[in-house]
């Protein structure tokens, strides 16, 4: 087992040289290093540090660490320096999905295949671990992120595409949750062999894609939602311009420049110490629909700021784009964005609150999670008009009994002809309708 007042040790001394290299960087006037260099740097002190502690350990006569000893010790320290300390023994473990602490030693894990279990300590005290996740915000996302009491709930990315929250002073003791995405490329074909879409979804959706289709894919917590997004966008040609607009950088489709080329990518940026600088979702999505993209991508649509332009650049003219909403049911994803828009400080009328939802939405996917833990899309609901203050809608795949959605009500003409222009087979949505 490793010796934490060795990790400490090699910690402070790793510490302490780096910080000087950062105040020789700007009296010299020169930039610091980026996060990269900074990790190949830490490396070599690791093992500068280490080498120090065997001589002083040898000149006192205290036995040597093996080779196996020492790699553990300098995991250990790069762990806590440029990671979450302990927390990263269990992101390396491809088969556990979600982390959550209720402090440092009451750790739960939660495996890929539904299993769960108590974890070891992700930090030696309480207070470690707030300062564990306050070093991760401050070199997290594409601004410096604060986790103190001004500001004691922490959301971002972590450079695995994980999503960390965390909070501090608002529970009895701090908190961690990190959920996991196995699937950072997916598509269609994957979740069929996944069992989340059947061949005939996955024949629908990428029609409904090439088509240019707005989606908006709905469903609970955990359930996929980013995952079936990501496998959508696969679907889109190398030739199109994305905007993407998120809450924390999460789809980063720039990492795959061979299937997205060009892409431009917003992320908010919450407010510096002083209360000043703030830019968020609704100003992001404003601001991309003057960056003339051929798609508007909106990672999770979750409030009034952000769901009226949305709903307005869909409407003027950005089709083919895609979004994500948390929700209960497909029909519980139109209520959403038909209340979130009547919420914004836009005065409309219901009924143009109404005729807005349904001129700028075709599609919805809903995604739930199966008793035995399988997600699965379980309704895909047509948009088909607007009655007055009722956006009306006709559901094409409904849960059948397995829970996984089968051909129920036919489509509108008008939009199954899109799809079959690009190339789906309308009678693929015959071959196993449900009963009425």
């Amino acid at each position: 087992m490793i010796d934490h007042d060795l990790v400490r040790a090699v910690r402070a001394g790793v510490s302490k040289r780096l910080a000087q290299r950062d105040q020789e960087d700007e009296a010299a006037g020169r930039q610091r290093l980026d996060a990269e260099a900074q990790r190949v740097l830490g490396g070599q002190l690791i093992q500068d540090e280490i080498e120090l502690l065997m001589r002083r350990r040898f000149k006192e006569g205290l036995p040597e660490l093996s080779e196996e000893d020492e790699d553990e010790l300098a995991q250990a320290v790069a762990d806590y320096l440029f990671g979450l300390g302990p927390v990263e023994r269990y992101l390396r473990d491809e088969s556990i999905e979600n982390i959550h602490a209720q402090g440092h030693d009451r750790v739960r894990l939660v495996h890929a295949d539904g299993t769960r279990q108590w974890g070891e300590p992700i930090a030696s005290s309480d207070t470690e671990m707030v300062e564990i996740l306050r070093m991760a915000a401050a070199r997290a996302g594409r601004s410096e992120r604060r986790f103190d009491s001004g500001k004691p709930m922490l959301n971002l990315r972590l450079p695995d595409g994980s999503r960390l929250f965390a909070a501090m002073e608002v529970t009895e003791r701090p908190v961690l949750s990190i959920r996991r995405h196995r699937y950072r490329k997916v598509t269609l074909a994957d979740l069929v062999g996944l069992g989340t879409i059947t061949d005939v979804q996955r024949e629908f959706l990428s029609a409904a894609v090439a088509a240019r289709c707005n989606i908006v894919i709905g469903g609970g917590t955990n359930v996929g939602k980013t995952t079936l997004l990501r496998a959508l966008l696969h679907e889109v040609g190398p030739d199109e311009r994305l905007v993407v607009v998120e809450d924390e950088a999460e789809l980063d489709l720039s990492a795959a420049p061979e299937l997205h080329p060009d892409v431009v990518e917003f992320e908010k940026r919450e407010a510096n110490i002083e209360g000043q600088g703030e830019v968020g979702p609704a100003d992001l999505v404003r601001a991309a629909q003057r960056m003339a993209p051929d798609r508007l991508i909106v990672g999770e649509a979750r409030g009034e700021g952000e769901v009226f332009p949305l709903l307005l650049a869909l409407s003027l003219g950005v089709d083919g784009s895609m979004s994500t909403v948390h929700a209960m049911s497909s029909l519980n994803v139109i209520e959403k964005l038909f209340l979130y828009a009547a919420m914004s400080k836009e005065t409309l009328s219901m009924e143009a609150i109404a005729r807005l939802v349904a001129g700028s939405i075709d599609l919805v996917a809903h995604l739930v999670r199966l008793p035995d833990g399988t997600r699965v899309l379980s309704s895909v609901r047509e948009v088909v008009g607007v009655d007055g203050q009722t956006v009306q809608t006709n559901e094409v795949f409904r849960p059948g009994p397995d829970g996984r959605g089968a051909p129920y009500s036919p489509m509108s003409e008008s939009r199954l002809d899109r799809l079959r222009k690009a190339g789906f087979d309308g009678a693929l949505l015959l071959s196993s309708v449900l009963p009425s």
